[in-house]
């Protein structure tokens, strides 16, 4: 059997805005998980959303200290997409390991769901820059069939290309110059040491870029502590702003909550555990803890302290994947005949890499530098200077572009 080689890669979110209000269409996930669906990628968002928190879950197991950051969306859109070429035990297992429900949804919804969501995200808003995309590098000699092709190309709107794998300096030259220019020159030099029986690589790249509608000013930012555990203090610089945010603080989990939209039609939730309390939340965290927090939101005087950082992470998936129920395309029983019409192929790597920069956006930070520094006496006051959860999420597909953990501001 041959191998071919899957990429998983993610170009990280470049800034995180927020603004003062949120949109009336902040309020749909009630209708979405509860109600009938709208657009055709509603049918995947709870298959995704519950993807996301097992992927988290998965990963924080062996990551109590560490930081956590990937995009569970990326993920699940490459290997969505690999599932056009899978049949019988590996395809049920595969979706199923996605966290699809194929008593409740067929592949084909689940394809013409990415479909209209890839469609929806890279085209979001004049606002933000995002781009999801999707490539198949194929060796010369193999001959995939032209209806895969044709589903990658409609489906997941891929790019292919042909790629000569017997020079392998060659091939990850062309496949890193792909995902430089994809990710803006965040990730570079992400393939390295391709497999000798290399026959194919897929690759998905994500791609975002955005800003505070009403930003922090960098003139402000200090340096404070950072108390990554009860031994250990750090000093991180933190952004301050001083504005309305919605916040909800849950006591059941004990947790804070705090919302910050972007422009246009994304969130950023940032969830801030009490000391000594980020294993029960993480417990918790799933899609019914969500929907209670969405439902709970209020708006109210905050004087919001957010630290400034950046982080990269990598993740090679076959371990987390393995133990989320997706096993077969890893080894010889591995059934990708919709790929070349035989079942002559397997996974042998599938990588994720990730980048995040949150700052402040100067450009415009003189224009709310007054406002922003005149706390009201009834404000609340609530300062991110512990580990801490994150998601970012486009609110009308309710799909999580980003998820992680911060544990520590200054690990990169």
């Amino acid at each position: 059997m041959s191998n071919f080689n899957l990429a998983l890669l993610l170009a990280g979110l470049c800034s995180f805005v927020h603004c003062h209000h949120i949109p009336a269409y902040f309020q749909v996930p009630r209708e979405i998980y509860h109600g009938p669906n709208n657009y055709p990628y509603h049918d995947i968002s709870i298959g995704n959303a519950n993807f996301a928190f097992k992927f988290y879950h998965d990963v924080a197991l062996g990551a109590a200290r560490k930081n956590i950051f990937f995009s569970p969306l990326s993920i699940s859109t490459a290997f969505s997409m690999l599932a056009l070429g899978a049949k019988s035990h590996t395809l049920s297992q595969l979706l199923s390991g996605l966290s699809f429900n194929l008593t409740e949804i067929t592949e084909q919804k689940i394809h013409e769901g990415f479909h209209a969501l890839i469609e929806h995200l890279n085209h979001p808003s004049k606002n933000i820059e995002l781009t999801l995309g999707n490539a198949l590098f194929i060796d010369e000699q193999l001959k995939p069939l032209n209806k895969f092709l044709q589903d990658a190309k409609h489906f997941y709107k891929s790019d292919i290309s042909h790629t000569n794998f017997n020079n392998s300096e060659e091939a990850e030259e062309q496949i890193n110059s792909y995902i430089d220019k994809k990710t803006n020159g965040k990730l570079v030099d992400v393939v390295k040491g391709l497999d000798a029986d290399v026959l194919m690589v897929l690759v998905n790249c994500m791609f975002m870029k955005a800003y505070w509608e009403n930003p922090f000013n960098p003139k402000i930012t200090r340096e404070y502590d950072f108390f990554v555990d009860e031994h250990t203090t750090v000093k991180v610089p933190m952004m301050y702003r001083y504005g309305r945010y919605y916040t909800y603080y849950d006591r059941d989990v004990s947790c804070q909550v705090v919302v910050l939209p972007y422009k246009g039609t994304i969130s950023a939730y940032f969830i801030l555990p009490d000391p000594g309390k980020m294993k029960q939340v993480e417990d918790a965290l799933g899609l019914d803890l969500l929907i209670k927090w969405f439902t709970s939101l209020t708006e109210e005087r905050v004087n919001l302290y957010l630290p400034k950082f950046s982080i990269s992470t990598k993740y090679v998936l076959k371990g987390i994947l393995r133990r989320l129920g997706i096993t077969d395309i890893f080894t010889e029983d591995a059934d990708l005949s919709g790929i070349t019409g035989k079942p002559d192929l397997k996974v042998s790597k599938a990588i994720h890499q990730a980048y995040l920069n949150v700052y402040e956006n100067g450009t415009e930070a003189a224009a709310a530098t007054h406002n922003e520094l005149v706390p009201n006496s009834l404000s609340s006051i609530i300062k991110i200077n512990r580990p801490f959860i994150m998601a970012i999420m486009e609110t009308q597909s309710m799909s999580f572009l980003f998820m992680g953990k911060i544990t520590n501001p200054n690990e990169n």
